[in-house]
Formats: structure tokens, sequence, C-alpha cells
């Protein structure tokens, strides 16, 4: 009996492909019934849908392993972020020095640019001050007339425009910084060292002095105060105390 079904049983066949052709998964060969695994003649049965087969629950242990991958995904972003965030603050710093330096380097250049046009206008009006002293002699003495007086005005106008400011007025008080002393008295209608006159003008554009006033200076106090000795010894005979002769007889 047993030997007739087992020669109508029909032949066994055995399905040793990788691939499931029901789900397009891997099999694994280590799993039971994956390797030998048999059914009728039209490949069905229960057994060829035991793994992967949809509906079935999944291998055991593959939710965990399918969480640490997800874990592992988004600290490795989050160290990707990490490193992008350093990034973008190192090179806005970056850029914030070079705009800055770019900054001091315009003011440097505007200030170095102002400095060599007042060198060189310095220059130029320094040239033109003895022209100017001409003009002020030839006005002091009445001479300034006709076209003269024209030409002159017109050079005092456009050095005038140019920055070139004359000083030192008779009575403004004595400074050493902006004026030079030419000439030394005193006297009792002061009462601190004063230009009581100007022998020569100064000139400046702004706060520079390109030449200063030339004055006579008084300081108060008399005669006594200029170093004048009243016991000073006689000389109206011409005969100075050295010359004396040794022998008072002779």
């Amino acid at each position: 009996m047993s030997s007739s079904e087992d020669t109508n049983a029909g032949p066994v066949i055995r399905d040793r492909r990788r691939i499931d052709p029901a789900t397009g998964q891997v099999r694994n060969p280590d799993l039971p019934g994956q390797a030998g695994r048999s059914g009728a003649a039209g490949g069905s049965g229960p057994s060829r849908h035991a793994a992967g087969a949809p509906g079935q629950p999944a291998p055991a242990g593959s939710g965990s392993s399918g969480g640490a991958a997800d874990s592992t995904a988004d600290e490795k972003a989050r160290d990707e972020m990490a490193v992008t965030r350093a990034a973008l603050e190192e090179r806005t710093a970056d850029v914030q020095r070079i705009q800055a330096e770019y900054a001091n380097y315009r003011k440097r250049v505007e200030r170095d640019r102002m400095a060599v046009r007042e060198q060189a206008l310095a220059n130029v009006l320094a040239e033109i001050l003895p022209a100017l002293d001409d003009i002020g002699r030839a006005r002091e003495h009445g001479e300034l007339s006709g076209g003269f007086k024209s030409v002159a005005e017109s050079l005092e106008s456009a050095v005038g425009k140019l920055g070139l400011v004359a000083y030192g007025e008779k009575g403004d008080p004595f400074d050493p910084v902006v004026h030079e002393a030419l000439m030394h008295s005193f006297s009792d209608e002061v009462d601190l060292a004063t230009c009581v006159r100007i022998l020569q003008p100064g000139y400046k554009i702004g706060e520079r002095i390109l030449r200063p006033a030339r004055v006579e200076v008084a300081e108060p106090g008399g005669g006594n105060a200029a170093g004048v000795d009243d016991e000073a010894p006689d000389v109206t005979d011409g005969t100075s105390p050295d010359e004396a002769p040794a022998d008072g007889g002779s």
C-alpha cells in the first residue's frame, strides 16, 4: 500500500531559486524550509510563501535593525549639519574681518589723500607769500592803485579761496606757537606779553601754520626790568678800572 502511494505521488520538485518569485526578496538558505521547499506540480502550497510573503510577519529582529539604521542616519545627518554650521560661521567671520579691513583701508587712503593735497597746497602758497608781502608794503605806502591794485586784490581773493588766512594784529597776546618775536621791550601800558607791532603778518591753512607772524613784543615793567644797573661805574673819562695806574702818585 505504501509502495503504490509513493508511485502515484508523482515527481518531487525542489525550488532552489535564491529570489522568491512571489515577493522578489532574497531567500535565506539558513532558515528552515527555504532550501528544500517542495510542492505539487503547480508549485502551489503554503510552504512556497513561508518567508517574505505578503501579509506574513517579518522575521524576528528586522524591526530593531531598521530602527538602529534610522538612528545612525539621524546621527550622521546631525554631524554633517554641525560641520556645515561651523564652516558657515567661519566664513561669516572671514567676510566680516575683510569688510572691516576694507573700511579701514578706505579711511587710510582718504586720510593720506587729504594730507598729500594739503602738503601740495602749502608748498604752492609758500612760494606766493613774498608777493603777498610786497602787496602789503605797497598798500601801507599808498602805492597800491590802478591795474596793480586789481591784480593784487584778485590774487588775495584767490589764495583766500584756497584756505590761506593772514593773522597777526597789534594788541594780540603773544603766543610763541604762532608768533615769532624779533624785537622785545618793556612797557607799563601792558599787563602781559603783547604784540605791540606786526613786522610781518603770519599765514595759516586751517590749523596748520604756514609762516608765524613776526612781531615786536612788549612785557610789563619799567626800565630797571630791562637789566639796567644804576650803580654801574662811571667811565665817562674813558678810563676803565683795570687801566688805573699801579702807583697812585704818578
